[in-house]
């Protein structure tokens, strides 16, 4: 009867098969050798040996022995642990005076690049557990919002938010128009109890989020690589960015706690207003779907009551209609 398969395991470790192939050998007395290449953890940990009468086989040690044999292993790698924390405590004590501010404090890495989910996630929560006042969030589209990656990461984001909303703090988001009627969005805000509130635009830059205005993480390249992150510590670079974000807010339209629709203006609505815009700086239809966070075919259909409405017959008339109109010089 074949036992449980090796596996890679640490190098003071017993798996399941080099356990397996050990009692055996208690039951049965001798082994072949070979048989200790299927679980070779039982042979370097001594609990299988070669016999002393015949090197072609391998007996096992008296559990009792192997017991005390692996014990006293082990207490010395905890030794030889503990005296490495001492000089790594001893040294770096030395060290730390040296490299403190002039004020005396250790110095705070303004700029750090955080690569991974995990680890930019991480850095986030983490944050949130030291911020107690505010956070403020632009959050552009995400096309993956149905998917079961964005449920988990949903429900985990509520627990970390809503823990800081108990702690007396405050949530501010900015989203696209696109996002009004997203499923998780408007569940998100029917679940979170304290003081949230989102704000809508046409079209919102990277993801941002900026904690007691203190800390900002951002987008760490031009691709949207949602696995590379800066966070910035620097005061007048967060500084800007609260004030940029401060600006967006104003500008942006009520969706929560009270909701006020984008306004239409001569038939033309709010999000055809941002297509307009992005018509006319020359982008496609495919560009333009995925800076205002909806499909292709959302996208044209846009388009074509727009052209419609403008009494358009043609792309190039449309830019030109669009133009004359004057669509693109009101505000909202």
């Amino acid at each position: 009867m074949t036992g449980a398969p090796h596996v890679e395991h640490g190098a003071d470790e017993l798996c399941p098969a080099g356990t397996g192939l050990y009692e055996r050998a208690l039951r049965e007395g001798r082994l072949d050798a070979d048989e200790g290449r299927t679980a070779p953890c039982a042979v370097d940990l001594g609990l299988l040996r070669p016999a002393v009468d015949d090197l072609g086989t391998l007996e096992p040690l008296p559990p009792a022995v192997a017991l005390q044999r692996l014990l006293r292993r082990s207490g010395e790698r905890i030794a030889a642990e503990r005296r490495r924390e001492e000089w790594l405590a001893e040294t770096f004590q030395a060290l730390m005076g040296s490299g403190d501010g002039p004020d005396g404090e250790a110095n705070t890495p303004t700029l750090s690049l955080l690569s991974g989910l995990e680890r930019i996630n991480g850095a986030i929560a983490q944050a949130l557990v030291d911020g107690t006042r505010e956070v403020l969030c632009i959050q552009p589209p995400n096309n993956y919002q149905t998917s079961e990656y964005a449920r988990t990461a949903q429900a985990a984001a509520m627990v970390r938010d809503q823990q800081f909303l108990d702690r007396g703090g405050r949530i501010r988001v900015i989203y696209p128009h696109t996002q009004r009627h997203i499923p998780l969005v408007v569940a998100r805000y029917e679940q979170l109890r304290g003081d949230a509130q989102a704000r809508t635009m046409d079209e919102v830059t990277g993801r941002m989020i900026i904690v007691d205005r203190t800390v900002a993480f951002i987008p760490g390249d031009d691709d949207g690589n949602s696995d590379i992150a800066l966070e910035v510590r620097h005061p007048a670079v967060v500084g800007y960015l609260v004030n940029m974000f401060d600006r967006f807010w104003r500008l942006a339209t009520p969706m929560h706690p009270q909701t006020v629709q984008p306004p239409s203006l001569g038939g033309v609505t709010a999000r055809q207003r941002a297509i307009a815009r992005l018509l006319v700086e020359g982008h496609t239809d495919a560009v333009i779907a995925d800076r205002l966070g909806m499909n292709i075919r959302t996208a044209r259909v846009h388009i074509a009551k727009l052209a419609a409405t403008l009494g358009s017959q043609s792309r190039a008339q449309l830019g030109y209609l669009i133009g004359q109109s004057g669509i693109l010089d009101r505000t909202q």
